[in-house]
């Protein structure tokens, strides 16, 4: 949707004009799963597609919260605490309402509509993109004096605390530090990061949603983190760490015996290599090496399937397509798994080819089609 079509919409749902327009990336992890709750590197990008906020004050002293992808809207007075409300959409700006409030910043009326391009429970963030905005929108607005940082933060413990989700800070901290051509290599623990430069040349980022609904993810999520305490808890006997991504695959290797269950031996593989992955990755792409690291991408995937079991017949059917492509250079699953979507690095100008064909290989093999989106490395979040 355009800048002039969004502004149409604002006219029409608030009869006045926006006078502010805000954008928040969504984001991919280009390598590095399930790590980041083992003390880990993960290296997200932000994306081109996002959450876009369109703001201007009102004199009635009320927030009026509007969506052109959602039917509910919300309209509450400003005051100085906020709950959530049922499971609508609203109530991740609303949770950062809320911190503002309670952070006793000078808050007034505002009208705010809110539209994304980002695929909705696709696994590309769009709640820390509407989050982040919202936050950046409010610090610029009401002169909240918070830092980026700080923003990155309020955003996650919002969807820890008021909507409820236990999710770790990379979703955010990539909406919010997102560089063009960078890809961020974090350290989610200390929230130290590099950004690493990322410039795709040739190729271009496809995305490809499985489309398939996600409902062994949350489940399946503990399940892992709870088979990485056990390794974590074994390997202890001899070994002075504090997370697993703290060993070396060497010294790992070394001490496996000390793991029984073969399963929580092969998550601990995984979480080790991964994590070893992310560090070869930062030095291919710092060096230009696309090859290189695509192949790192390809053996990501792998692991994720045999070792750390989190992916799926879907997610395995675009990367099992991407290996029978020269143009592609590297592919896997990207997020917690059990659908959601794959990324692949293609040649920018067979981008259309390959949209069309895996579209009829995944079809086929499937039963049902998935959506293919092209993207660039973009920019955090920013008032446009």
């Amino acid at each position: 949707m355009t800048n002039q079509q969004l502004q149409e919409k604002f006219q029409q749902q608030f009869g006045q004009t926006a006078q502010h327009t805000f954008f928040g990336p969504g984001r991919v992890n280009l390598i590095g799963e399930h790590i980041d709750y083992n003390g880990g590197l993960v290296m997200p990008c932000a994306i081109t597609f996002g959450t876009y906020l369109l703001t201007a004050p009102n004199a009635e002293g009320k927030f009026r919260l509007r969506s052109l992808n959602f039917k509910e809207e919300l309209t509450v007075p400003v005051q100085d605490h906020y709950q959530k409300t049922g499971d609508s959409w609203f109530n991740y700006p609303l949770g950062v309402i809320d911190y503002f409030a309670q952070a006793g910043k000078e808050l007034q009326g505002l009208d705010m509509l809110f539209y994304g391009d980002i695929p909705i429970g696709s696994g590309l963030s769009s709640s820390a993109s509407i989050e982040v905005v919202t936050a950046f929108a409010l610090n610029t607005l009401f002169n909240g004096n918070f830092s980026r940082l700080d923003l990155v933060k309020i955003a996650k413990q919002v969807e820890n605390q008021f909507i409820g989700v236990n999710c770790g800070i990379m979703d955010q901290f990539a909406v919010g530090f997102g560089e063009k051509d960078k890809a961020l290599k974090l350290d989610c623990e200390t929230v130290e990061y590099e950004a690493v430069d990322c410039n795709l040349g040739d190729y271009v980022l496809a995305i490809i949603n499985t489309n398939k609904p996600r409902k062994l993810a949350e489940s399946k999520y503990n399940e892992r983190v709870n088979e990485c305490q056990e390794a974590l808890k074994a390997l202890r006997h001899e070994i002075a760490i504090n997370y697993l991504c703290d060993l070396e695959p060497e010294v790992l290797q070394k001490h496996l015996h000390l793991i029984q269950d073969p399963v929580v031996k092969n998550r601990a593989q995984h979480v080790v290599e991964e994590n070893h992955r992310v560090k070869q990755a930062a030095g291919a792409l710092a060096a230009n090496r696309i090859d290189e690291f695509g192949k790192l991408m390809y053996a990501s995937h792998q692991s994720l399937k045999d070792l750390y079991e989190v992916s799926g017949k879907e997610l395995d059917t675009i990367v099992e397509f991407a290996l029978t492509r020269d143009d592609v250079a590297g592919a896997r699953m990207t997020g917690a798994g059990f659908g959601g979507c794959a990324i692949a690095l293609v040649k920018g100008d067979s981008f259309d080819d390959f949209s069309e064909k895996i579209t009829a290989y995944y079809t086929e093999k499937i039963g049902y089609a998935p959506s293919v989106y092209n993207s660039l490395i973009g920019d955090g979040v920013k008032e446009l």
